[in-house]
């Protein structure tokens, strides 16, 4: 079987083989529970999840204790948004996020709306960037958490989150980001921002699905969504799952060691792969920032092409019109409509997004790939 060219690393990444290679052991030998004490195998297992918890702190040069593991993004902004709202009533209610936000945190929003909280929705300029003094207006006495996306999974669109989070700490509230598609891509440093809360998933940086974590500054009220042990400090409570931490550590050491390489060269084959189509096909529009975006990302909207066919027709690559979480809805892409677009062109939009495996030559291959079939497309006036 011919695989098609993977170009949807936003949606997930493949495992690293040192990652898997990292993580088999704790399936077999080394099975242990790491809240077991007593032994030998547990106390393996709870070695083992001290180490990833300290390569992922390295990673994002945190604290260890600031760290809790959960099954991925989706769970750590349920656990942030929820834990501060919850802990914060007496506080007030107000809630400030993005329109272009991931679904985990809009439909996290939306169940807080009913549960009394107050929330705006901040809408992008064109380019998908939101301001710090668009975030200052916004903000009330009753304001309790900004949470704004580091990095747009379907845009890449990088926002000025340090800067929006001196903003809200100056107004008194707490800041978290989803920076599920930032983490390996960016270089980030949570000693010197002040970012309160950050939610990361391990399939994004070449760790199995079902692993991720939730960093929470020291101090910062939150509570626990999830009962049943005290685990993590109290935070998350739950049987660990050590070899999807062992693998997500891994993955940190690796993107911390190969992130200044990569993602230069991620950029170059993106700029390559963009260039390419857009020599082609002029009136092609690059969606969202230009100048602020992840180095792998690139969502391009295609005019007079009709989008469904469009997707079916590019069956030589793997890519996509939207996040993977909404891919079963017949709606345009909310963030390329906040941005602006017509039904039409959001239909007709598609994101490319490299990783590891993306090389010239399987670029090239996609650029004369969306050639050809837009050229088609265009001439029988699908």
């Amino acid at each position: 079987m011919t695989y098609p060219i993977y170009l949807d690393h936003n949606a997930t990444t493949p495992v690293d083989p040192r990652v898997l290679e990292a993580m088999l052991p704790y399936f077999t030998e080394h099975f242990g529970n790491a809240a077991s004490r007593t032994h030998v195998f547990g106390l393996n297992a709870a070695d083992a999840v001290a180490h990833a918890r300290q390569q992922l702190a390295d990673l994002l040069n945190a604290s260890p204790v600031e760290l809790v593991f959960t099954s991925g993004a989706t769970e750590s902004i349920n656990l942030a948004l929820k834990g501060v709202f919850e802990a914060n009533q007496h506080r007030g209610n107000h809630i400030i996020t993005v329109q272009t936000e991931h679904k985990a945190v809009l439909d996290v929003c939306e169940h807080l709306a009913q549960l009394g909280a107050e929330i705006t929705y901040l809408p992008p300029n064109p380019d998908g960037l939101v301001t710090p003094e668009q975030v200052a207006a916004a903000m009330t006495p009753a304001t309790i958490l900004v949470s704004v996306m580091w990095a747009n999974n379907e845009t890449g669109t990088i926002q000025p989150v340090e800067a929006i989070a001196e903003t809200v700490h100056q107004h008194g509230a707490l800041f978290h980001t989803d920076a599920t598609q930032a983490v390996g891509k960016l270089l980030i440093d949570l000693s010197q921002t002040r970012i309160d809360l950050l939610s990361l998933s391990g399939h994004k940086l070449y760790a199995p699905k079902g692993i991720g974590a939730l960093y929470v500054r020291k101090k910062t009220p939150l509570i626990a969504q999830q009962d049943g042990g005290r685990h993590e400090r109290a935070r998350r409570s739950g049987t660990l799952n050590v070899p999807g931490i062992v693998a997500l550590g891994k993955a940190a050491e690796l993107a911390q060691t190969e992130m200044l390489t990569e993602a230069p060269r991620l950029a170059a084959l993106r700029n390559r792969l963009e260039t390419g189509i857009l020599a082609n096909f002029p009136d092609v529009q690059v969606n969202g920032s230009r100048a602020h975006r992840l180095p792998n990302t690139t969502n391009l909207a295609f005019p007079n092409v009709d989008g469904e066919a469009l997707l079916m027709s590019l069956n030589e690559i793997a890519v996509s019109n939207g996040s993977a979480c909404t891919a079963a809805s017949t709606d345009p892409s909310h963030v390329l409509k906040a941005l602006g677009l017509s039904d039409d062109l959001a239909y007709a939009s598609v994101r490319f997004s490299l990783g590891l495996n993306s090389t010239e030559a399987n670029i090239d291959r996609a650029i004369e790939h969306v050639a050809n079939v837009v050229g088609r497309l265009r001439v029988v006036g699908v």
